[in-house]
């Protein structure tokens, strides 16, 4: 299956992505971890991305788009892919069009506003390796420090509450048009995040066609 998920930040793409990825035996690209990690090792693609990130903006279409055809070539993907956190915009979406990658299904996660905000407060991160923590859902079994590596656990600059909130609001005005755009082709399914994980897996499931 070749799948993009869509979805505000914090409405639980990425464990979703994480769990299509094991049942159905396809890599998730995430251009949010390559950001993050591009970051990390302070290139100069992730200075740029820096700067963006932690406003709440969207980094620009150029950069993005150029992520993920180079990674859509490699050997992995042609038996299908999850595409989490991209395309972001309707440019975005055409991009990916133009470069002749056929999409099965996009599913739209769908959670509301108030909720992320709750969401997002308690995500960390860690510092060194980047796994990504909750402090409810998913905390570390060490407290302040990472499980895989003992680093430091910290909050992104990006989760703080009037940056999620001005993510948000970018999401509603650049990232929702692009279900118009899809469901015009009839790929396009949605499923209402839940307040337990087992019932989001299951909504997802139902709509991808799954069960």
């Amino acid at each position: 299956m070749k799948l993009i998920l869509l979805g505000p930040p914090g409405a639980g793409k990425g464990t979703q992505a994480e769990i299509l990825s094991k049942r159905l035996g396809i890599d998730t690209i995430s251009t949010g971890v390559m950001l993050r990690a591009a970051i990390r090792e302070g290139t100069e693609l992730g200075k740029l991305a820096e700067t963006y990130i932690n406003d709440g903006k969207l980094v620009p279409d150029e950069v993005v788009v150029g992520i993920v055809k180079e990674r859509l070539q490699q050997e992995d993907c042609k038996k299908g892919f999850i595409l989490d956190g991209f395309p972001r915009t309707t440019a975005q979406a055409e991009a990916l069009t133009a470069t002749g990658v056929e999409i099965d299904k996009v599913l739209s996660l769908e959670v509301a506003d108030e909720k992320i905000v709750e969401r997002l407060s308690g995500r960390r991160e860690c510092k060194a390796c980047g796994t990504p923590y909750h402090v409810v859902f998913k905390p570390s079994s060490k407290g302040d420090v990472c499980d895989a590596c003992g680093g430091e656990l910290i909050q992104r600059a990006d989760d703080n509450e009037e940056t999620v909130r001005n993510r948000i609001c970018v999401y509603h005005e650049q990232t929702e048009p692009i279900k118009e755009y899809y469901e015009k082709t009839g790929k396009l399914v949605i499923a209402y995040g839940q307040e337990e994980l087992e019932d989001t897996t299951k909504a997802v499931s139902k709509a991808l066609g799954l069960e």
